[in-house]
């Protein structure tokens, strides 16, 4: 076999040295019979080889219920909430567990209901729900019950347990980057109001204008496709005191982007462009686009740990409820001109 892993091992790490599924080291653990002698082997030792030792609190939650968790998520494409379904499906596989993902409805409350109390019915272990809107969190008030349940990216300021990304954080680091960089102030192109993302991403770029003493231009509404983000752009690049932009996410800056090319202003030479999500492609847009990197891995693994704390193998206290996410420079941001 391979030689020992650095750092601490996981269960996916001995899945991968096994050459085994994330579900076939997890039957090895809790004892099913139905495993081939030489693969159970070949799993023990992968498991001494790498030094790898079971979560207690997972191991408990497995044997004493079920391996299953379900997760209500938006149903959309949406960068940010598929990165973070995407993660906890990774989180969920290496303690052992299988993730049932049910779409929803983000903005209708019976639709979430629906989904709720699908997976209620079939005993999970656990439900996590990815919760960008208030209808969510009226849901989830309307039928929780004794099954542990944890809040993805929602309303930090809810009794439901929740973790999420710091948006208030993030938006406050992007407006401070381009206020450092010279700009007299910064506008804001926001997401959807009635997401919780949008609304924090509001309160950080206000709060960070507030507390250098600028003036606070008013908020660009828009939603959170590239489109938008062109239209209210074609309107913005006929303004010439905007000389810095904060995208509520980066597809809202490639529309940005695309507007200010249409109607000749220069990026960054003219206007400073600064978006949120870090997505795959912000690297090659042109130019680069300097943006907040959420860190969705560790939040996923939050949710995962304060769930498996409500089922009482844990303490909640320990489990971080909110990551700050990490400015990202590149090349759409420089000092105005003169």
């Amino acid at each position: 076999m391979g030689n020992r892993i650095s750092g601490v091992p996981a269960m996916g790490d001995v899945a991968r040295l096994a050459r085994v599924s994330h579900q076939t080291v997890s039957r090895v653990l809790n004892g099913h019979p139905h495993v081939r002698q030489q693969t159970r082997l070949r799993v023990r030792a992968a498991i001494e080889e790498l030094g790898y030792r079971p979560s207690e609190v997972a191991r408990a939650l497995v044997t004493g219920r079920s391996r299953f968790i379900g997760v209500v998520a938006h149903d959309s494409t949406l960068y940010g909430p598929a990165s973070l379904l995407a993660a906890f499906e990774q989180a969920a596989a290496e303690a052992g567990f299988v993730v049932t993902a049910l779409r929803a409805d983000v903005r209708d409350r019976a639709s979430v209901s629906r989904a709720l109390e699908w997976h209620r019915g079939r005993q999970v272990a656990g439900i996590v729900v990815i919760a960008p809107t208030a209808p969510v969190h009226d849901a989830v008030d309307t039928v929780r019950s004794g099954t542990p349940l944890v809040m993805v990216d929602g309303d930090p300021g809810r009794s439901t347990p929740t973790v999420t990304v710091d948006q208030v954080a993030g938006a406050a680091a992007a407006t401070r980057h381009l206020l450092d960089a010279g700009h007299r102030t910064v506008w804001h192109v926001s997401g959807p109001p009635d997401w919780f993302d949008s609304a924090g991403r509001v309160l950080g770029w206000r709060s960070a204008l507030e507390g250098a003493g600028r003036e606070v231009p008013p908020v660009v509404p828009a939603g959170w496709s590239a489109a938008s983000g062109y239209r209210v752009g074609r309107e913005l690049a006929l303004m010439p005191d905007v000389t810095a932009v904060f995208a509520a996410n980066d597809h809202l800056a490639l529309g940005i982007l695309r507007a200010m090319h249409e109607r000749r202003r220069r990026v960054p030479r003219d206007v400073s462009v600064v978006g949120f999500d870090d997505v795959p492609e912000a690297a090659h847009f042109i130019p680069p686009l300097t943006t907040v990197r959420p860190d969705f891995d560790a939040v996923a693994r939050d949710a995962l740990a304060l769930l498996l704390a409500q089922a009482g193998g844990g303490a909640a206290e320990d489990v971080p409820r909110s990551r700050e996410p990490t400015l990202v420079p590149r090349d759409s941001v420089r000092p105005p001109a003169t």
